[in-house]
């Protein structure tokens, strides 16, 4: 086995609303992620369109990575990390999304972290937008709804590029992009939220308005890219997918259509459009079907060609399964739910686990777009438990990370381009899904729990020096 490059990325993610914190000093203004409530797995998280002094908003305080960001990149650097996913909110730059100028505090925050890391030599990899549109774009134009969004976008990437310019070279522009087709994408992706006040899963949002107000994203992620590749030679583009493979769930060749069908339009619809340049040829016939009518220029066309990235990165957490049986059980996935697969097993918040369907994702991706890849994101969400002497033993963790590092180390010898890993999550951090502290991705543990409270203090997971040696040996000792 050949195994992973010398200069492999190992890294670990984080996002700005998340565990930030801070949601409203130095200038910063709210963001759709700042209007949402705490969750549960039974309690889905209610988005508000004013902040209610009864309720809980988890993002508002998150992890206060804002005052602790030194203590946390040096944990990074103690644990060896090579790179550092992390995410800009938006309305720290831009409060409402709408100024003329960006705003010189939240500009000189990141320039704090950036520092930082590169004090420590490790590689930022930056998130442009991280599911946390401007609220005032919200309310002014209905998100993503409207073509204006794209030159406001673009002016922040502006502000942002010129900024940073020598100090990030590998830049994500939207996260997860493709969930905007999924049921919880109009509310935490394209920000399709004028005059809504309720739950999570609740909210309808007709196909024809969703996938509008994703070409518009496609768009301005292509604008940006041009903008990069013109003035910023030295930047790397990737795009980023929630990438699910989908099985057949029995070898009915109907079911192997339905699969096909489903890994075409939440896998390869918007990946094609950002890696190819184009729309796929699937897409006319899922318009016409769902009497879908894009407003499509010419000039977006010539854009969306012109603006292709430069390497693909994707987070994978769990797979599923489709076909047309009725009366089967279902699993619950990444703001997503599907068939379940019976030879898998699932966590404790009932997403399969399934590392031989990360090399399968890594070769589907590498076969049919032939660029380098990147995963950004994965990580098991789980309780974790503190022992009296101050331990965690997090072994659940380090079996997941290992049989996924091992699946990419199989799909690396297959012959996939794989040149970086940044696992969910470095610290504990807020739920995007349902807005939790217990559910813990992080391989540092972090003192809040779910009503708020904690002291901030950050604790060393077993997994953090499970990793730490993973890094050490470039992947070869993961005992």
């Amino acid at each position: 086995m050949s195994g992973f490059k010398k200069n492999f990325l190992w890294g670990s993610a984080i996002a700005a609303n998340q565990v930030e914190g801070a949601w409203d000093i130095n200038g910063k203004g709210p963001s759709t992620a700042d209007m949402f409530t705490s969750g549960s797995q039974k309690d889905p998280r209610i988005f508000t369109e004013k902040v209610e002094n009864d309720k809980y908003y988890p993002s508002h305080d998150g992890v206060d990575f804002y005052h602790h960001y030194k203590e946390d990149i040096k944990l990074a650097a103690e644990e060896g990390l090579k790179a550092f996913r992390f995410s800009i909110n938006w309305t720290r730059i831009f409060p409402t999304g709408m100024e003329g100028k960006p705003n010189e505090e939240g500009l000189k925050f990141y320039d704090k972290v950036l520092d930082e890391l590169i004090k420590y030599k490790i590689e930022p990899i930056v998130t442009i937008s991280h599911f946390e549109i401007p609220y005032g774009l919200v309310k002014e134009l209905n998100g993503w709804a409207s073509r204006r969004t794209i030159d406001y976008f673009v002016n922040y990437c502006e502000s942002i590029f010129d900024r940073y310019q020598n100090k990030v070279k590998y830049w994500l522009t939207f996260n997860e992009i493709n969930n905007s087709t999924t049921v919880a994408g109009p509310l935490i992706s394209l920000g399709l939220l004028q005059g809504y006040r309720g739950t999570v899963f609740d909210y309808h949002c007709d196909m024809q308005t969703r996938l509008q107000a994703l070409h518009h994203q496609l768009v301005a992620s292509a604008k940006v890219v041009i903008l990069a590749h013109n003035k910023y030679p030295q930047f790397k583009m990737g795009n980023m997918v929630a990438f699910i493979p989908y099985y057949p769930y029995t070898s009915d060749p109907k079911d192997v259509l339905e699969a096909e069908k489903q890994m075409n339009i939440l896998d390869w619809y918007v990946s094609d459009v950002q890696v190819k340049g184009s729309y796929p040829y699937f897409a006319k016939k899922y318009w016409n079907d769902n009497n879908i009518k894009l407003n499509i220029t010419p000039k977006d066309e010539e854009i969306l060609k012109d603006g292709t990235v430069d390497f693909y990165s994707l987070s994978y957490y769990m797979s599923m399964c489709a076909g047309l049986q009725k009366d089967v059980d279902t699993s619950a996935g990444n703001f997503i739910d599907g068939m379940s697969n019976p030879y898998l097993k699932a966590s404790d918040w009932g997403w399969q686990l399934d590392p031989d369907g990360l090399r399968y994702s890594l070769n589907q991706i590498y076969s049919r777009y032939q660029i380098p890849i990147m995963v950004v994101e994965n990580g098991l969400g789980a309780i974790d438990k503190v022992t009296e002497d101050g331990k965690i033993h997090d072994t659940y963790r380090i079996d997941y990370l290992r049989s996924h590092i091992k699946a990419m180390r199989e799909a690396v010898d297959d012959g996939v381009d794989l040149i970086g890993y940044t696992s969910w999550s470095f610290i504990d951090l807020v739920s995007a899904s349902t807005g939790e502290m217990s559910k813990r991705y992080g391989l540092v543990y972090i003192d809040k729990q779910d009503n708020g409270k904690g002291t901030f203090n950050r604790l060393k997971k077993d997994s953090y020096f499970w990793y730490q040696n993973v890094i050490k040996s470039n992947g070869k000792n993961m005992y």
